[in-house]
């Protein structure tokens, strides 16, 4: 394992036995859509060329959303190693080789490691693109690779002007995240009542994961911590997470509980599943909403949807309420159709490792990373052999991105 990692997750990690997949066979094509070997941060040489980061290997691309000019924005999570110039960054699809070409959001200073962690981004692995009021929410985990807890402050949402980068807000998470075992994991929001959700995978607290999901309402800052360490949230008991046939990091295995989350178009539904699971459940945002609603009424709202098949990462829906879930296991994308009730595998290809984040595009494409993160957390992917990868799944009909 990594060197930084080793500090930062291997206490956290113990024992896990996944369900068999209960999916049909996929009928989508998969697409490669852009394909990068490292990343970088400098500026092109007068020819043309670009240096790559000397530490690409360590800077895997984790989550991508497109605002609405199609910029493509993406987090580099400083999970493995602190010092990359920054954890959020708009990349340049332009080019579709050589090393990923990316422009720190805000700005470089903004992203600094060694600045003030209540107002620098640290470290950005969920972030979410709001088309409604032309913001960014940026969700900072805090810590970063080497340190055993998030400073003071550190943990924090940060709402950004898409247009500017001009900081609007900034909204401190320290009292419903444990600055030792809280991992801060996805993002979503309710565009229109500018509430958010984030999911609290708890891996730093693993074996006994301290999940939970947070609500923060942007006007008030209010914050609250729901479905505090409830089974729905948590590990899967025996479960165990798989990769191309393999365990992933076997003898330590990998238990992280909630992980991706979505919304559906209305905002009514909140969707999410367990890295360290197999199943996908629902909950109605109302209760959420509602302030007065004790915990044990708020449990009792939880709905199981059903098995996925396989290990998953990221999920996102389209206009039409889709639900779309990265599957690790079978290394591609599974669908679940609310109206019909009904979850299969989508789209598969051998070629993808470890997809993560799905989002739509402004033309309708399904595009998500696929960054081999698992090995590379495990510190099993040499400089110079790391594959950055885009992929895209053509959706039919008219553009399904919500607004």
């Amino acid at each position: 394992m990594h060197r930084y990692l080793i500090p930062a997750l291997a206490p956290f990690l113990a024992t896990a036995l996944m369900a068999g997949p209960a999916t049909a066979q996929p009928s989508a094509p998969l697409e490669p859509w852009r394909s990068y070997t490292g990343v970088t941060w400098h500026k092109p040489a007068a020819d043309g060329s670009v240096q790559p980061y000397a530490d690409s290997a360590n800077a895997p691309i984790a989550g991508i959303h497109f605002d609405a000019r199609n910029r493509a924005f993406v987090s580099t999570p400083r999970l493995i190693s602190p010092g990359a110039p920054a954890t959020l960054s708009i990349l340049d699809t332009a080019a579709d080789g050589g090393p990923a070409r990316l422009t720190a959001f805000p700005s470089e200073a903004g992203n600094a490691v060694d600045a003030s962690p209540e107002q620098h981004l640290r470290n950005v692995l969920g972030f979410y693109i709001d088309r409604r009021n032309g913001w960014l929410w940026a969700l900072d985990q805090g810590f970063v690779a080497g340190q055993s807890e998030a400073p003071h402050g550190a943990q924090k949402l940060m709402v950004y002007q898409l247009s500017s980068g001009k900081l609007l807000k900034r909204i401190g998470l320290d009292a419903v995240a444990d600055r030792k075992g809280s991992f801060l994991n996805d993002i979503v929001v309710d565009e229109r009542r500018k509430i958010t959700y984030i999911s609290d995978s708890g891996l730093r607290s693993a074996p006994a994961n301290q999940v939970g999901i947070i609500v923060v309402d942007y006007a008030s800052s209010a914050t609250r911590r729901l479905l505090d360490r409830h089974p729905a949230l948590a590990v899967e008991p025996g479960a165990r997470v798989m990769s191309h046939g393999e365990e992933v990091w076997p003898g330590k295995p990998l238990l992280l509980g909630i992980n991706g989350i979505a919304l559906s178009p209305d905002a009514g539904t909140l969707y999410w599943t367990v890295t360290t699971g197999t199943k996908a459940y629902a909950i109605s945002t109302a209760v959420l909403r509602q302030r007065n609603a004790s915990q044990a009424e708020v449990a009792a709202a939880v709905r199981e949807l059903g098995e996925v098949g396989g290990n998953t990462d990221g999920i996102a829906t389209d206009r039409n309420g889709m639900l779309y879930i990265t599957d690790v296991t079978h290394n591609g994308i599974a669908a679940y159709d609310p109206k019909r009730r009904t979850m299969r595998l989508l789209a598969s290809d051998e070629r993808v490792y470890w997809p993560d984040t799905p989002t739509m595009a402004n033309n309708g494409d399904l595009i998500f990373t696929a960054s081999n993160l698992n090995r590379h957390f495990a510190g099993a992917v040499k400089p110079g052999e790391e594959r950055y990868t885009l992929w895209r799944l053509p959706l039919a009909g008219p553009a399904k991105a919500r607004d």
